[in-house]
């Protein structure tokens, strides 16, 4: 007769449900796993067998098959030693058949029965829940998993007191979500002097989502700004830290055992690669511009990064997914985030100082932002320039609105967003309108269109920049408490696309 249990295979955030089959038959004593498993799978039955025999449980001296249906899914991870060893159990006898197959388990087993945490125990709890099953995993796990409250999560700390619970000997208490308080960040708007133009194109970006480049010489505040965006972004809601966690989940970055409301900031290195930034690598996991999805990833001396990792971008840009296509995996990960990108205006940094530049100023600028493509430059709807601050002026008391005073507007104008774009589920933000949606939204008054319908010819701007001006001009207008989107508002965001063409053409 064959038992079953229930575990899952992650392809990408989706986690795919695997029917766990195991016979005891006659015939020579052996135990095999099949059904596409990886290494770590196929040693599973090692890692089975010594934790059973630590609980004084003897394997029968006959032929144990385990198969892993699908038998064509590829199975990964050591997840799968919980499911195999309830499989087992249930094969010889010693757990209920039809309790174990209403539970989806998953749990690495030490040598001695204690139960390992693992990744993906969200993805994995949300099958279960699809499912109409409880979950069964490691007690790390436990909050983490807890937080999808469709389904029942049971966290154990060793096969010993799983077989416990389904003997009825010692029931596990359902696991408690756990969520990650807010940290207190620590860095203030108010604490930048000067710059108050770079800070008010920030608070832009933060309200509509809005990709910004800050282009400066060296030490002007392009990092000190970006560090402190966290500080003015509302924190996720429910929708959204599920789906973020979901890919934090699978790429272990959960540690606290709970979901953070917090959005996510990711600052790669300028060397990382391309399968570092877009995803891939063995299993093809998510990149960094998954893990930075509903927040913010930050490039930091955006013309080292290498020219095919930067082309990389302009899809998922557009698109707020990315697929990685492998030999062996073919996954799409969502990645809806907000680039933030600083550059220094030459490879030396200081074109713009006479005293300073070097001897082949302006060719220098020129090669060295050339680096960056044009099609990648359009993409950028806030193009930001970074003086340097002068020293009378850091002697200066802190001035200007706080991180909190500038949260507020941003959280409001998000609030007027969201009740716009209640009946378009394709919209979150001002960013993600197009087509007609956005004429609806956008189309500014007839002053307004003359003025963009006048620097589009002059400025020679694509469909996509004249878009991206509407987009951002609504945004302005939200933080305007406006209704409509006036001549103002035009004149504004017009100011912040122009910036680097201006340079270019000089």
């Amino acid at each position: 007769m064959v038992a079953r249990a229930f575990t899952v295979a992650f392809e990408g955030v989706e986690a795919r449900l695997v029917e766990v089959q195991c016979a005891v038959s006659p015939g020579l004593p052996g135990f095999s796993v099949v059904g596409l498993p990886d290494k770590a799978v196929s040693e599973a039955k090692e890692r089975v067998r010594a934790a059973l025999s630590a609980l004084s449980i003897a394997l029968p001296a006959k032929r144990i098959t385990v198969n892993l249906a699908p038998a064509d899914l590829p199975k990964e991870g050591s997840h799968f030693d919980l499911p195999i060893a309830l499989a087992l159990l249930a094969a010889i006898d010693i757990l209920p058949k039809e309790d174990v197959e209403t539970t989806v388990a998953l749990g690495e087993l030490s040598l001695d029965g204690r139960l390992m945490p693992v990744l993906g125990a969200l993805p994995a709890a949300m099958t279960a829940a699809e499912t109409d099953r409880a979950l069964l995993c490691p007690r790390a796990c436990g909050a983490e998993a807890a937080w999808v409250g469709a389904t029942q999560v049971l966290g154990a700390s060793s096969l010993d007191q799983v077989v416990r619970h389904y003997t009825g000997q010692a029931p596990i208490t359902p696991a408690e979500a756990g969520e990650v308080a807010r940290p207190n960040h620590g860095r203030d708007l108010r604490e930048v002097k000067g710059q108050e133009r770079a800070k008010r194109a920030l608070e832009i970006a933060a309200a509509g989502r809005h990709h910004m480049m800050m282009v400066g010489p060296p030490g002007s505040g392009k990092s000190m700004l970006a560090a402190r965006l966290p500080g003015i972004l509302p924190p996720l809601s429910a929708a959204e830290a599920l789906e973020t966690s979901m890919i934090h989940s699978l790429a272990g970055l959960l540690s606290e055992g709970g979901i953070s409301r917090e959005r996510p900031f990711r600052t790669p290195h300028h060397t990382a690669s391309m399968a570092a930034i877009v995803g891939g690598g063995k299993g093809a996991k998510p990149g960094e511009i998954s893990l930075a999805h509903n927040g913010v990833l930050f490039l930091d001396e955006l013309p080292e990064f290498a020219r095919a990792v930067l082309e990389t971008l302009r899809q998922p840009i557009e698109t707020g997914d990315v697929v990685v296509a492998r030999a062996n995996a073919h996954i799409r990960y969502p990645s809806r985030f907000l680039l933030i990108a600083a550059a220094n205006p030459c490879k030396c940094g200081y074109m713009t100082d006479p005293a300073r530049a070097c001897a082949r100023v302006p060719n220098c600028g020129e090669d060295y932002l050339g680096r960056i493509s044009g099609p990648l430059m359009d993409r950028f709807d806030l193009r930001v320039d970074v003086p340097p601050v002068a020293f009378t002026d850091i002697d200066l008391p802190a001035s200007g609105d706080t991180s909190a005073q500038v949260a507020e507007r941003v959280a409001t104008a998000r609030a007027r967003q969201a009740a716009r774009f209640a009946n378009h589920p394709e919209a979150r933000v001002n960013a993600d309108a197009e087509g007609r949606l956005l004429d609806e939204i956008a189309t500014p008054d007839a002053e307004g269109r003359a003025l963009l319908v006048r620097v589009a010819e002059r400025f020679g701007l694509s469909a996509r920049a004249y878009h991206r001006v509407l987009r951002v001009a609504r945004t302005i207008a939200d933080l305007d408490q406006s209704p409509d989107v006036r001549s103002p508002h035009v004149a504004e965001a017009v100011s912040y696309r122009l910036t680097l063409n201006e340079r270019t053409k000089r």
